[in-house]
């Protein structure tokens, strides 16, 4: 603390040795400070707030069912591009705003100068925006805002509503574009197949080649098995009726007037028509099993008329014959006849059904060398098909939700644009004010009469003691003189003093007046 108050000693001491120097610079900084801030034009700023609120009840409503873009972040971009050329282009010539009275510039010079002072702000989170601009003028200053504020407001509807209509225009593009890909596509899968019909997909367009001849073979087993199955069941009911006795014995007196020629054969005939039936119900006219199954009720029937035309013969005979003494057929040779004739029937069916996949194998292994190829160029139209099918079908449907996301644009903003704190500007102007100005030229004179005073005295260095000499010279101190001030001297130097102070007294009383004056003139 020694050294530090020794060195504030020493610098005071130097300054006041040029104390002249430091009133005259003072005087000069705060002339040259006071014309600066009186042609210097004060500023006031005008600011506005808009809350977005992008949580509105119809966002819920319509998750789903159409598009809905990121809108906090479409706000932010707004955010950022409201301070652009063009907007500022625009407030520059709207003649409301008031831009171009007083400016000497050109119209583009103006537009930088304004998109550099306009300030756009997010506060309290993301959806807030503080738009404030400051200009000499606060009339124009709140026009500027105002313009902000309506075209940020108009920019959120128009850009939004846009959008949607550009995306609608280019899914319509793309829709006509796929329905063309989509009927090429079509024709061509027709053309395939009726030129490959019957090598591949004829009823079996889930397999390819080897799964078909695979299913076919499976088949034709099977029916074998059924088949045998048949046979046996044939075979054993034939050996049972050549057991069974057609006749019965009766009294000689009985008469058999109503004797029936044809039991058999009717039996047969009804058991194969409900065969058929059934056949009919399954397969079309042209079945194998259906026409087997035709051809042996007609034998049945020709076989009936037949024995029907030999009854009158055969009826006489038997009144004078020995065989007059018999009764009728037997119930149970009857049932035995009908089960017969329609194991007869099944084994024929079975038997036609195997000949039918046996064909149909021989067929498809004649088509060996060509099927597999249409098999893969079939695959490939399908593939093909079901790609633009579905990009096709996609589309429709983000058609849809873009239409629907036009109309919400134009019934209903998704985003709520609210003016908070409406465009107004401050009572006072903004820093740096004429006030804070004035104050600060005043100390900044004082600081430079003080400066200059300094550096003057360390260019022409004095030393008040012998440790000062000593300690800048580095050598020994023989020895000192002192000075004996008489009347006359102590008079010239309390004179001087006084001259000092008066000077200093009037440069703050001068001062001070031009404060008060700048306060009054600038209280706006």
């Amino acid at each position: 603390m020694n050294d530090f108050t020794q060195h504030m000693l020493t610098t005071l001491r130097g300054i006041w040795r040029h104390r002249w120097l430091a009133i005259i610079v003072a005087w000069i900084v705060a002339l040259a400070g006071a014309v600066v801030v009186n042609f210097t034009p004060e500023r006031y700023e005008a600011r506005a707030r808009v809350y977005v609120d992008t949580q509105t009840v119809l966002k819920p409503l319509m998750a789903g069912l159409a598009y809905q873009p990121d809108i906090d972040q479409q706000v932010r971009m707004l955010g950022r591009t409201l301070v652009s050329r063009p907007n500022a282009e625009r407030l520059v010539n709207d003649p409301k705003v008031g831009l171009l009275e007083g400016q000497h510039g050109s119209v583009d010079q103006i537009a930088d100068d304004l998109a550099k002072s306009i300030k756009v702000e997010q506060t309290s989170g993301n959806n807030l925006y503080a738009i404030s601009y400051r200009d000499s003028d606060p009339r124009r200053a709140h026009r500027v805002v105002e313009g902000l504020v309506a075209m940020f407001i108009d920019s959120g509807a128009d850009t939004k509503l846009q959008g949607s209509k550009d995306a609608s225009r280019f899914i319509d593009e793309q829709i006509k574009s796929y329905e063309g890909k989509l009927t090429e596509a079509e024709t061509r899968l027709k053309d395939f197949k009726l030129r490959n019909m019957g090598v591949a997909g004829s009823g079996t367009a889930n397999q390819d080649y080897f799964g078909r001849i695979t299913s076919l073979t499976d088949d034709v087993a099977r029916l074998r098995v059924e088949a045998r199955a048949a046979e046996r069941s044939r075979d054993s009911l034939k050996h049972e009726l050549s057991q069974e006795s057609p006749s019965l014995p009766v009294e000689p007196t009985a008469v058999a007037p109503q004797l029936s020629a044809t039991p058999e054969l009717d039996g047969r005939i009804d058991a194969a028509r409900r065969q058929l039936d059934e056949l009919l119900r399954r397969y079309t006219d042209q079945h194998p099993d259906v026409i087997a199954t035709k051809r042996n009720i007609g034998q049945l029937e020709a076989q009936r008329r037949h024995e029907n035309e030999t009854r009158p013969r055969a009826t006489s005979a038997a009144g004078t014959g020995p065989k007059a003494q018999m009764a009728p057929t037997s119930p149970i040779y009857q049932r035995l006849r009908i089960a017969l004739a329609e194991a007869e029937a099944k084994v024929s069916s079975l038997q036609g059904q195997i000949d039918a996949q046996q064909r149909r194998i021989e067929e498809i292994r004649a088509q060996a060398t060509k099927a597999p190829q249409a098999e893969a160029e079939l695959s490939q139209l399908n593939r093909d098909y079901d790609i633009i099918r579905k990009n096709y079908e996609q589309l429709v449907a983000r058609r849809e939700a873009a239409s629907l996301g036009v109309k919400i644009d134009q019934n209903g903003s998704l985003a709520d644009f609210r003016l908070i704190e409406p465009p107004r500007v401050m009572p006072n102007p903004v820093f740096p004010s004429k006030r804070l100005m004035a104050l600060a030229v005043m100390v900044a004179a004082l600081l430079a009469g003080a400066g200059a005073a300094y550096l003057r005295s360390m260019m022409n260095p004095t030393f008040a003691s012998e440790r000062e000499l000593r300690e800048f010279t580095r050598r020994p101190v023989l020895g000192s003189l002192g000075l004996v001030s008489d009347p006359a001297r102590m008079a010239v130097v309390n004179q001087d003093r006084q001259r000092v102070l008066l000077a200093l007294g009037a440069y703050l009383i001068v001062h001070a007046a031009w404060m008060g004056w700048v306060i009054l003139h600038s209280a706006g």
